[in-house]
């Protein structure tokens, strides 16, 4: 009876967090920008502005530039988790949620939870954006769902990194620093924007090193062949080796804090 009643005050504090900080993604704009407004400007800019120059015209580009900035909008409200944990911290409110009768772990959890609702938001957002600026997949409903729960999986992968990341910095803004750096060199130091053979061999090669790379390419073929691929596998089982190694540091920091 112990048991239940513990699960269900773990069920509802999260919920109860995850619901905060929800709250806080709606009433400040820079966080609404990074899962709303972010996603629709660069597919905008990068259709309208490269899809000619690369592709040959914007439809034709679509099919490069929605996985791209789907898996870049995906980096970019991830990382917005260690930047609130630490503005948590430092403003003191970790210090209050103590003094609750609530379970230890129910704001980091709520943060993790929160963070899987925008980036639902985000993947919609995306996949919309370029449905009405043109692009139709190839293969059915189904498909494209499997395509945007990926890209969620490995941005609340990614989640639990810069959550990390935020438990250890010293300021918010210096979360934020490295996450965008850290954005930007993943997602163009990749096969997000260009085709791999137009790269140079210099960077040919360092994205093929990046793992970012290897998602774009598997939701690339998943929307090419209807099939879940091996490569689909392959970051499924990543994504999931990365939880496995990050989450027990990111609870241990937490506690730690």
């Amino acid at each position: 009876m112990d048991i239940r009643i513990h699960r269900g005050n773990v069920i509802q504090n999260t919920a109860t967090m995850a619901y905060r900080n929800l709250l806080k993604t709606i009433h400040n704009p820079d966080q609404l920008m990074d899962v709303v407004i972010q996603p629709v400007l660069f597919m905008l800019m990068f259709g309208y502005l490269f899809g000619g120059a690369i592709a040959g015209g914007v439809k034709a580009y679509l099919p490069t530039i929605v996985p791209g900035i789907l898996i870049q909008t995906m980096l970019s409200a991830a990382s917005g988790s260690g930047a609130q944990i630490r503005e948590d911290l430092d403003s003191g409110v970790f210090d209050r949620f103590k003094s609750l009768p609530m379970v230890r772990i129910a704001p980091l959890a709520g943060q993790l939870f929160a963070d899987s609702l925008r980036l639902l938001i985000a993947a919609i957002t995306s996949l919309t954006t370029g449905y009405l600026m043109g692009w139709r997949p190839g293969v059915g409903l189904g498909w494209v769902v499997a395509i945007g729960l990926l890209a969620i999986f490995m941005g609340w992968v990614l989640s639990w990194v810069f959550a990390l990341l935020g438990l250890l910095a010293k300021s918010a803004a210096a979360v934020q620093s490295v996450s965008l750096m850290t954005m930007l060199v993943l997602s163009f130091m990749s096969n997000a924007f260009v085709p791999m053979h137009a790269l140079t061999k210099p960077l040919r090669f360092i994205a093929r090193l990046n793992p970012v790379t290897y998602v774009i390419t598997a939701i690339r073929q998943i929307l090419a062949t209807g099939s879940w691929t091996h490569e689909a596998w392959v970051v499924l089982v990543f994504g999931v080796v990365i939880v496995a190694i990050f989450a027990p540091l990111t609870v241990w920091a937490y506690d730690r804090n």
